[in-house]
């Protein structure tokens, strides 16, 4: 069995590092806008100026929006919710994209006005107060700068909720580097293992490399993923990855990965919830212009178990939800943090 961190005693990453080194962090984060490799796009433009390129984000992050979301994993939503804050616009261009009308379809010189780093604490600090489990950035990837500003100023004015980098692994490590001892979660999507389907369908040759160096240092900073006596993620590393239609053998390619170079405690959320959307239609990558079938994902988790993975992400409903005790000693302990 699996020891457990306990919920009255656990204490946020970058509340360790105190409110001065935070603010170092913070302006050596904003420094490296001046020429921004904040992803591997390696645009090298200043931000700071309010220039953009791939991104089309400039000094300041755009907010698409921000909630209490009940449809993350288990060890992430809870009870209270997740509580997430979505960036506009991202570094990839993926066809098939879910949420293509705040990543993608935009017009140059249309860019929503930025939010200032009090005004993202203040969202923060609001889904604090909603009683949210953690803060959940969703595709950080292009301001992870803006984020670290973001949370010193939250700290220093009382946050306290675990961090969530919820990415797509096409982070620089620079980036990675900078979220050192302030995020206390990373959840990257492991998208596609080949250059070629990632050229095709990200518009990214290089991601699938990215994507690999990335997340290895993201579990050398946080390692197998604890969670609390409310099965609450507390620390460590959640890996997704979105079976695609007719791509098995991109998914058993990036399972035998993190089997052997993660291991097989790695927590893993093989997700079935592909359609058709974005730029994807009869006429275009027709290929994937369909639902994923219920016998590939059958296929796909038993690849998963095949290779012994053994923390498989499955939803049932919080005992909380339904007015019961908190889960009983040894439901879903999970390893230290080493």
């Amino acid at each position: 069995m699996f020891p457990a961190t306990s919920s009255s005693t656990f204490r946020p990453a970058y509340l360790s590092l105190g409110g001065a080194e935070l603010r170092r962090r913070a302006e050596r984060a904003i420094a490296t806008l001046a020429d921004c490799r904040a992803c591997p796009r390696d645009c090298r433009v200043n931000r700071l100026e309010d220039k953009w390129a791939a991104c089309k984000t400039g000094r300041y992050a755009i907010v698409s929006s921000h909630f209490a979301h009940f449809g993350e994993e288990d060890c992430l939503r809870g009870w209270r919710g997740s509580g997430t804050i979505f960036f506009g616009h991202c570094n990839l261009r993926c066809v098939f994209c879910q949420n293509y009308d705040i990543s993608q379809a935009i017009r140059p010189g249309r860019t929503a006005p930025g939010h200032r780093p009090e005004q993202i604490a203040d969202m923060m600090l609001e889904l604090q107060d909603q009683g949210c489990h953690n803060i959940n950035f969703v595709t950080p990837e292009h301001v992870a700068p803006q984020v670290v500003e973001a949370v010193a100023v939250a700290a220093d004015r009382g946050l306290a909720l675990p961090i969530v980098y919820n990415t797509s692994a096409y982070d620089s490590l620079e980036s990675i580097e900078l979220m050192d001892g302030i995020v206390d979660i990373y959840m990257p999507d492991f998208k596609y293992w080949s250059a070629e389907r990632s050229r095709t369908y990200l518009k990214a040759e290089d991601y699938p490399d990215a994507a690999r160096a990335a997340i290895k240092a993201m579990y050398r900073q946080v390692r197998q993923l604890m969670v609390d006596s409310d099965g609450l993620a507390r620390r460590g590393l959640i890996v997704r990855h979105l079976v695609m239609p007719g791509a098995l053998d991109e998914t058993r390619a990036i399972l035998e990965w993190i089997a052997e170079e993660l291991g097989r405690d790695t927590y893993v959320n093989l997700m079935d919830q592909y359609y058709p959307a974005g730029k994807v239609n009869a006429d275009h990558h027709s290929e994937i212009n369909r639902r994923l079938l219920s016998r590939e994902f059958a296929e796909a988790s038993g690849i998963a178990r095949e290779l012994g993975l053994r923390r498989l992400d499955a939803r049932r409903p919080h005992p909380r939800h339904r007015g019961l005790h908190p889960l009983p000693a040894g439901i879903l302990r999970s390893p230290e943090v080493q």
